[in-house]
């Protein structure tokens, strides 16, 4: 099956960026569990899904991927353009970022050159510039309804009323069943020349964040801006760019939501990195999927960014989904396995890291719209208050401070 990766809190799990030291800008990827069955909305259906090879991998690090034949800059000097010109580099789109503040070029490398020793010759010329690969991410994405998973009672339609939302994933179906008439905006940040990505993935988060009641739905009367990052290249193939995601990040910054959602995963990308911590001057609250990677030695970003929230997934008794990935940065354990959510056409039993971050969310957005403010130290210490310690005693590497517990004060 895909694996996916995909909050202004920012709460990780799905996508995979690119490591702290790796030579490109990978792209994000969804993500999702091993296993998923479609239905038309019964509960039956098939096992399916294989997983797919879309994108340059860093051989030694199979996480690390990204576009091939790009590099993205931001503070370059005011002679940049003509400098890189003359060494074979081509602006392709310069993207302003006017929600957070920052000016992000995408460039072409020059024929028959790397994009780690393009990023290398354009590094050594211009050493003050951020420069990096353009990562591609995966989305982290089977089953009781999201309510029903963590034990909450099924919400009434205002539940959420006022709370305002924010999603960076792929494409949302806003006519699905669960979906529409909803309070739900979606915005592709796909480029010129490319379709927008599928609408699995997104439209299975946004089901979980904000579907009606007899879907489940958390916050079912809240407001959903959805950014989407992904896009299909002209041979068909899927990816979500470091691009999309901060497109999408800008458009949620100007539109003040309470809350972000990323159930996407990649490398550590330093463009990235700078703009999630002006992101997080700014008070955004980002939350993210923990990764689908099943690894401890290769944290998944944006979820180990500081001061984003990272989620890992559990399953039955709490027990902890066996592709999650382990780490330090791990903050909470919610629901990720075997979710039953809306995707266009009907319904699946999903899992992963990607369906366990919107419980976070959704709850630090309530907070946040309750007066608790957007200090994200203040909203960790609250969620640990109603915590279950599970695994080592205190918060380690597997679940964080253990599995929420509290329970969204609405109706």
């Amino acid at each position: 099956m895909r694996r996916v990766f995909l909050s202004v809190v920012v709460i990780a799990g799905v996508a995979c960026l690119v490591g702290a030291n790796s030579p490109a800008l990978a792209a994000v990827k969804i993500l999702e569990g091993d296993q998923i069955k479609k239905s038309d909305g019964t509960g039956s259906g098939q096992q399916g899904g294989t997983q797919q090879q879309l994108f340059h991998k860093d051989p030694k690090h199979p996480d690390n991927q990204f576009e091939p034949g790009e590099l993205v800059v931001t503070d370059p000097p005011q002679n940049f353009a003509s400098g890189a010109g003359s060494m074979g580099f081509k602006i392709v789109e310069v993207v302003r970022l006017d929600g957070i503040g920052m000016v992000i070029y995408r460039l072409e490398i020059p024929a028959g050159m790397s994009v780690p020793a393009a990023r290398q010759a354009l590094s050594a010329r211009y050493p003050g510039a951020t420069i990096d690969a353009n990562h591609t991410f995966d989305a982290q994405a089977r089953g009781a309804t999201p309510r029903a998973a963590i034990g909450w009672p099924k919400a009434t339609p205002s539940c959420g009323a006022g709370v305002k939302l924010g999603m960076i994933d792929s494409g949302v179906d806003i006519n699905h069943p669960a979906l529409k008439g909803q309070k739900i905006r979606f915005k592709s940040f796909h480029r010129k020349g490319r379709r927008p990505g599928p609408k699995v993935h997104g439209t299975a988060v946004a089901t979980i964040l904000i579907g009606k009641p007899a879907w489940g739905g958390l916050l079912p009367g809240a407001t959903l801006l959805a950014g989407g990052m992904f896009e299909t290249k002209k041979d068909g193939s899927k990816v979500g760019t470091a691009i999309g995601l901060l497109k999408s990040l800008s458009w949620l910054a100007k539109s003040r939501v309470h809350a972000i959602n990323l159930s996407v995963a990649g490398a550590d990308n330093k463009v990235l990195r700078k703009a999630f911590a002006t992101a997080r001057k700014m008070g955004l609250v980002l939350i993210a999927a923990a990764g689908n990677w099943g690894r401890a030695d290769r944290p998944a970003y944006p979820a180990a960014y500081k001061n984003v929230v990272a989620v890992t997934a559990v399953g039955k008794n709490n027990v902890i989904y066996r592709k999650a990935n382990r780490g330090s940065y791990i903050d909470f354990a919610a629901p990720g396995v075997r979710i039953y959510t809306g995707v266009p056409g009907g319904g699946k039993t999903m899992s992963g890291t990607s369906f366990a971050s919107p419980y976070i969310a959704a709850l630090m957005a309530l907070d946040i719209k309750q007066g608790a403010g957007k200090r994200v130290a203040k909203l960790r210490e609250r969620l640990k208050g109603g915590a279950k310690d599970l695994g080592s005693p205190g918060k380690d590497k597997v679940f964080g401070y253990g599995y929420v517990g509290l329970q969204p004060k609405c109706k």
